[in-house]
């Protein structure tokens, strides 16, 4: 017979280990047990905005259609990033943030996306320069938006220069109404009269040089040429050129002795 039943200090180490498991599993099936106790259900979900972020376009009925079914069930079970992720699903839902409140109750608050501009025709760009989809004519209920253009994954850039422009252009009293940026990394804006500038691409002259630089003499030629002008093109290293609406010629005004192409 092993002597190991005689090692009293042996046998106590196994019986207390053997104890420890029961034990664990014990208590394990109790607060499974326990967690599946109707009280537990979830019988409350909070919705709210965050703070300084109010709700405007973000309805009850359009949540209990959209998440409904998916914020039930048991208060210890729920899957809280998924849940996070259907409410995320809804239009206009920027970020959700969810969090369990004991002991039956949900807490959900709502940060919504703040429109910046139409991006490529259907879709819109937030004030964070990022993409999102939600029904236009609510974006544009108060005011008209600009309408931007670009390749995918060019939200951010856009919006910066879009910026940019509105700075440049305040000295003339306009705005960029349109922005595109194409495949080919150029730049058209058309403004608030109708005149569209092209801007092309960022090498040479910086484009804020080029605006900057057609800002400062342009209510002069404009003067000269009696008339608006249907499209600017300053993609010139040391001038641009003018393409009066009634003519169909273009005119290039650059400083004297001044020579490039666009």
């Amino acid at each position: 017979m092993s002597t190991a039943w005689h090692d009293t200090k042996l046998l106590n180490s196994v019986a207390n280990g053997v104890f420890a498991v029961a034990l664990a599993a014990s208590l394990t099936a109790s607060l499974w047990w326990l967690s599946q106790r109707p009280m537990f259900s979830i019988r409350q979900v909070r919705v709210e905005a965050e703070p300084g972020h109010p709700l405007r376009y973000v309805h009850e009925p359009v949540l209990r259609t959209v998440v409904g079914e998916r914020v039930g069930g048991n208060f210890f079970a729920l899957d809280l990033q998924e849940i996070r992720a259907a409410f995320e699903a809804v239009p206009w839902v920027r970020r959700a943030t969810v969090r369990r409140v004991w002991p039956d109750s949900l807490h959900v608050s709502l940060e919504e996306h703040r429109a910046f501009a139409i991006w490529n025709q259907g879709g819109l760009l937030n004030t964070h320069g990022e993409a999102f989809s939600a029904n236009l004519d609510e974006a544009e209920e108060e005011s008209a938006l600009p309408r931007f253009a670009g390749p995918a994954g060019s939200e951010r850039l856009v919006m910066d220069r879009y910026v940019e422009l509105v700075d440049a252009l305040k000295p003339l009293k306009l705005h960029p109404d349109q922005l595109e940026l194409s495949a080919r990394q150029a730049w058209t804006v058309k403004l608030s009269d109708g005149t569209t500038l092209l801007l092309g691409r960022d090498q040479g002259v910086a484009i804020p040089e080029r605006l900057a630089r057609w800002a400062e003499v342009y209510p002069q030629v404009a003067s000269r040429i009696g008339q608006r002008a249907q499209t600017v093109d300053l993609r010139y290293p040391n001038g641009f050129a003018i393409r009066p609406i009634a003519y169909g010629d273009s005119k290039e005004l650059r400083p004297q002795g001044a020579a490039g192409k666009p």
